[in-house]
């Protein structure tokens, strides 16, 4: 199965720029991550690339706080035209709908959700590797750059009212409190940031609806550029991750009509992008239970129940299918796990 997912070059090079501010060589950094010299020219990088440059970076800089590092370092460019949208939005509120429509043009390797609540709203990334677990630095980095680049552009020392990872704690606490500067929680359900209403619908500094337009007009058009086939199986993928958050794993007849498809043209279209729908289920499992085996405080059992396995037994099979050892072999192999100060106080 081929996933189509790719990232720019812009979120590429903030992550090699901070690697090699930490002291790592280029060229080890591009040998151990195993990607020739000559990507570093290319548009885009399939998913699974930077994903093994976020590993090979972790590594080699030995830095527990890498992924918040280079949340905090990420500036406009980072963001590709996103960035100057987000500038030139009228308040927060419209940035964010902006990210939200925008995103694949920094990488369609995850995506984010609005929440609303009654006074404050949940804005929850949801995460999409390929055929490789993502580091969990990643997805700090992306919920720091957030945090990052909105005090940039507001010129405001906004304080989100709390942070929460899927993961477990990485770095020193430190780390956490000068990217966020609020409560942060690990080993949850979901990554998000919660952002009080009084932040999103302030105005921004800079902005300028006819900039905005033409902004974009621009992004539009990279957007179609990326489209010129749509990609079926990413945005299923995308919806069966969001709904999976709830502990619902859609059957193929619900993804149809979710759709407006009929179960045919859904099986055939997918076919026709190289894939099928238990593919995407199997793919979004495999990636949901990898990460909440992590999690100390969960039983083997409670993540087979939660990931839609009634039984143990296919349950197992499917982990060692997947990477050729038990649960319990993953969680002991799996990245180092910090079980205390879980969460960040005041």
């Amino acid at each position: 199965m081929t996933l189509r997912a790719t990232v720019s070059i812009q979120w590429v090079q903030t992550v090699v720029q901070t690697a090699c501010s930490r002291g790592v060589a280029m060229d080890a950094l591009l040998r151990t991550a195993g990607i020739d010299p000559a990507e570093l020219h290319r548009e885009r990088w399939p998913i699974d690339s930077i994903t093994r440059l976020w590993w090979a970076a972790v590594n080699l800089s030995g830095d527990a706080g890498f992924g918040l590092r280079v949340g905090r370092q990420a500036g406009p460019a980072s963001f590709h035209v996103v960035g100057y949208i987000l500038q030139s939005s009228a308040t927060l509120r419209n940035a964010l709908d902006q990210v939200q429509k925008y995103q694949p043009l920094i990488s369609d390797g995850g995506r984010f959700q609005l929440l609303s609540g009654s006074d404050a709203s949940w804005l929850i990334y949801h995460p999409r590797q390929g055929a490789l677990a993502f580091s969990p630095h990643q997805i700090e980095a992306v919920l720091a750059a957030l945090v990052s680049f909105v005090r940039n552009v507001t010129g405001i020392a906004i304080r989100p009212s709390a942070v929460r990872f899927s993961h477990s704690r990485l770095g020193p606490l430190s780390g956490y409190r000068s990217s966020f500067s609020c409560p942060v929680e690990f080993d949850q359900a979901f990554s998000g940031i919660l952002l009080n209403h009084h932040w999103l619908d302030i105005p921004l500094p800079q902005a300028d609806p006819q900039l905005n337009r033409v902004q974009e007009n621009f992004a539009e058009l990279r957007m179609n550029a990326l489209e010129e086939h749509p990609d079926l199986a990413s945005m299923l993928q995308a919806w069966i991750q969001a709904i999976a958050v709830g502990g619902q794993w859609p059957d193929r007849a619900q993804a149809a009509r979710r759709f407006e498809l009929s179960e045919r043209t859904l099986a055939r279209r997918l076919k026709q992008e190289g894939t099928s729908y238990s593919d995407l289920l199997d793919q979004v499992r495999r990636s949901y239970v990898l990460e909440a085996l992590r999690n100390p405080r969960r039983t083997i059992d409670e993540v087979a129940l939660q990931a839609g396995f009634s039984d143990l037994s296919p349950f197992y099979r499917s982990v060692q299918r997947w990477i050729h050892m038990t649960p319990a072999q993953w969680r002991n192999n799996g990245l180092p796990q910090i079980t205390d100060a879980a969460v960040i106080k005041d």
